[in-house]
């Protein structure tokens, strides 16, 4: 008897302590250009992702990988992609077995901890999210897929709609089935809190959108209409998630994170998945930024993005520049949980800027992007931004001063040789650190 009431001891201690803890709702948008979001002034409606955003703090320098499979990798490891070997979409498994991921670290803390949409970091069920942290698994386990029958592009991974790592068919449009599952997860009684990530297939193309939201997005221009309709679908859908929250009470003690993956793209697709209505070319819009996706300039590598927690945190706008591999080392601090041996972190603890205080380590702080296939590479060292393009004769090399031109109109790296030399042997230091942790270099 004795033994059993030291028991009920422990697992009360256990649950006081796991409740208070925020639960995080982390939602990552896929191809979304900078201008695409109803804050930044956008034609398309997104009156739930603005809400949020106007409540909490606005990251308006958060930067990413040019593209998706990249970010993902940087997002559940706090490391730059290239470390791992990785600069561009993968259906090979990325992350060594013995990564220690988010989820990892977050389920040793005591979550549940569940993903609902795309994966992207190996396509095989066996590669799935299960083997990396996570309790639950649902959705995609290659890119994007076709709204209504879930395929891939043809080929080996063509078939990739999964629920806990086992391949499954069902009917729905993806956009409705990937947010009721994040609604069933977070409508779940556990004495737990939660990790939900839900990184959505929208607004990636092809395009096949329900009447309903091609009606809503009426106003715009017919050759975005699918796209646009995309986007305020995605929003509605995290305005019920939103909703589950306040119902369930779980509100204010939730964390809740929105980025995209990379910069709008430009309407360059290639029409591999079966049998789509829209696939493309349907751009997004990245403007007053510089580029697109798959490129290193703005447009191509800062997103729209805020971070939303009203029991902690006051509405705010923060200018300094962040990294996506800021958020694992950002949360692991907030919660206690110390670095693991193999992490080898490149992100930094973000939450003074959060919180409105002032930190020189992050504003003065080195970013650093290697682009598609080893073509290009940018390195930013406080305001200044440098631009590598590889070419087999010569480097083409730009350098801007965000601070005064941030559209990278102007480029400066005649007037300062000295400082586009200095910034050379850094990004040659960054790239030296590559590769040192791949799948085949691990195991």
């Amino acid at each position: 008897m004795i033994a059993c009431m030291g028991c009920s001891m422990v697992d009360n201690k256990e649950k006081d302590k796991n409740s208070s803890k925020p639960n995080i709702l982390l939602i990552v948008a896929d191809d979304m250009g900078w201008a695409d979001v109803g804050y930044h002034d956008s034609p398309i409606r997104t009156p739930q992702i603005d809400r949020l955003a106007s409540q909490g703090v606005l990251l308006e320098q958060h930067y990413v990988a040019a593209m998706c499979t990249p970010t993902r990798t940087a997002l559940l490891t706090g490391r730059y992609w290239s470390r791992f070997g990785n600069t561009t979409p993968s259906n090979e498994r990325v992350l060594p077995w013995e990564t220690w991921t988010l989820a990892l670290a977050l389920k040793q803390a005591g979550y549940t901890t569940h993903i609902s949409g795309k994966w992207h970091l190996g396509s095989k069920p066996e590669w799935g999210p299960k083997k990396f942290g996570f309790d639950y698994s649902y959705g995609s386990l290659a890119g994007g897929v076709h709204p209504y029958n879930h395929l891939y592009k043809a080929g080996p991974y063509m078939k990739t709609w999964h629920r806990n790592d086992t391949l499954i068919e069902e009917e729905g449009h993806v956009t409705d089935l990937i947010a009721a599952e994040a609604l069933k997860f977070i409508e779940a009684t556990d004495s737990n809190p939660f990790f939900i990530y839900v990184p959505f297939t929208a607004v990636h193309d092809p395009f096949d959108e329900p009447k309903q939201w091609l009606d809503s997005a009426s106003h715009i221009e017919p050759d975005r209409r699918q796209y646009a309709a995309c986007v305020q679908h995605m929003d509605a859908t995290i305005g019920k998630m939103v909703e589950a929250l306040d119902r369930t009470g779980k509100r204010e003690n939730t964390l809740i994170i929105f980025f995209s993956d990379n910069g709008g793209a430009n309407g360059d697709g290639s029409l591999q998945y079966p049998e789509g209505k829209a696939n493309a070319p349907i751009k997004g819009f990245n403007l007053p930024l510089r580029g697109w996706k798959k490129q290193v300039y703005e447009g191509g590598i800062r997103v729209p993005a805020f971070i939303h927690w009203p029991e902690e945190l006051s509405p705010a706008r923060v200018m300094t520049p962040i990294h996506v591999t800021d958020w694992m080392p950002t949360i692991c601090a907030l919660l206690d949980i110390p670095e693991a041996e193999n992490a080898k972190w490149d992100g930094m603890n973000i939450w003074p800027l959060l919180i409105g205080k002032k930190d020189p380590a992050l504003e003065k702080r080195e970013l650093y992007c290697q682009g598609v296939q080893w073509k290009s590479a940018a390195l930013h060292q406080g305001n200044w931004k440098l631009v590598v393009h590889r070419h087999e004769d010569a480097d083409k090399i730009e350098l801007f001063d965000l601070s005064a031109d941030p559209y990278e109109k102007n480029d400066l790296s005649a007037k300062h040789p000295e400082l586009v030399t200095k910034m050379q042997m850094a990004l040659l230091d960054q790239e030296k650190r590559d590769n040192d942790t791949t799948p085949s270099a691990t195991n």
